[in-house]
């Protein structure tokens, strides 16, 4: 973050709440006339959009009111957060992908190429 989000961050935010990665959000301190209130998010370490738990990703757009909680035991239904690995050597890749070998298996109805007769 840059040190002009930190000085407003200072001058205006006020701190509502941490999550379980470090993260801290903020909201902006009530003025006159102000029809939504300003919502932010200071990550811990690097800036990565992905590490918003889904309770606090509602709350910062404005989807909720309601400050969340840190819950001690998540809802059965929930996973732990995984950071999105595209771009680096533990990204998904199918089978038949070129770095994956590049032969995929054969499928009942398997893809014919064209060729002219």
């Amino acid at each position: 973050m840059s040190i002009g989000t930190r000085l407003f961050t200072w001058l205006n935010g006020e701190l509502v709440g941490t999550d379980e990665f470090g993260n801290k959000y903020y909201v902006h301190r009530r003025m006159k006339g102000q029809k939504r209130e300003k919502r932010w998010v200071l990550y811990k370490g690097e800036a990565e959009a992905s590490r918003v738990p889904p309770e606090w990703h509602a709350w910062l757009h404005a989807t909720t009111s309601v400050v969340p909680t840190n819950r001690a035991k998540p809802m059965a239904w929930q996973k732990p957060h995984e950071p999105n690995r595209t771009g680096t050597g533990l990204a998904y890749r199918p089978p038949g992908h070129t770095l994956m070998g590049g032969q995929r298996a054969k499928a009942s109805a398997d893809y014919e190429p064209w060729s002219p007769a």
